[in-house]
């Protein structure tokens, strides 16, 4: 979190992001915010920046984990409303993953005219903004019952994505072959999509940390789940809880088996 927004109050700042992560995400459209034992960025601010300085040749000394984690939030882009972009991720991740310099460049650079139209029609998450976190009541209550630290961001929304995706299915709100190309291009980017055996999350784990999430209001849970073609999602408390459940369900019996 920028120190001006607490602190001299009138200094500007500049977001000059070295991650695929922040290249994508947390460098466009001002949100800033640290983490607490409730949850995820529960404390925070909007404060935009003057400028966001992207050099890409950054990314040649960043670590692959740290490469695919940042892949999730693109991939996110191209499920909720950008179905060529997701496409094209689709023919060319393995460039991705081998840091083709003009795939890499095309891939945040498309990210962030996603991030910013969104952004510029909701700037401080009323509505449509909230739809740029698929997968992330999930993958949020993932990194924070499993210890903050223990998985990276995107890691965590990966398997959010995918569990985002499978209660989609459960409720019809998208079909067999949608989930399916979710998984694959997650599983492309060597992400992973389930939760490993040592995993400490349960069935109560996620409803105690989902039930804290920020996007709860008036004691209702919303999520953004998918539905209709590529590139449709919708932002709701209005979803069968019994999908919710088995969804939890799954993931957790799949640590044991």
């Amino acid at each position: 979190m920028p120190v001006c927004i607490i602190y001299l109050i009138n200094i500007l700042h500049l977001q000059i992001p070295t991650t695929v992560m922040a290249m994508v995400d947390s460098s466009v459209g001002g949100k800033t915010g640290v983490n607490h034992p409730l949850g995820k960025n529960m404390i925070g601010a909007f404060y935009q920046p003057q400028c966001v300085y992207i050099d890409t040749a950054v990314l040649d000394t960043l670590p692959d984990r740290e490469l695919k984690s940042g892949i999730s939030e693109i991939v996110k882009y191209g499920l909720i409303r950008d179905a060529p972009f997701f496409q094209w991720q689709e023919e060319n991740m393995e460039k991705l993953l081998k840091r083709d310099p003009v795939a890499t460049r095309y891939a945040i650079k498309r990210s962030c005219e996603n991030k910013a139209e969104v952004v510029q029609a909701d700037e401080k998450e009323a509505g449509v903004r909230a739809t740029l976190n698929l997968g992330h009541t999930f993958g949020h209550a993932i990194e924070n019952g499993s210890g903050y630290g223990t998985w990276l961001h995107g890691e965590g929304v990966s398997i959010g994505t995918a569990m985002a995706a499978t209660m989609s299915e459960k409720m019809g709100w998208i079909d067999e072959g949608l989930k399916k190309r979710t998984y694959d291009i997650l599983e492309s980017a060597d992400l992973p999509v389930k939760l490993p055996n040592n995993s400490p999350m349960k069935v109560e784990t996620f409803n105690k940390l989902m039930s804290l999430d920020k996007k709860v209001a008036d004691g209702q849970l919303r999520l953004i789940l998918l539905k209709g073609d590529l590139g449709k999602c919708m932002f709701t408390g209005d979803f069968d809880t019994n999908a919710l459940q088995e969804t939890i369900e799954e993931f957790v019996k799949d640590i044991d088996s």
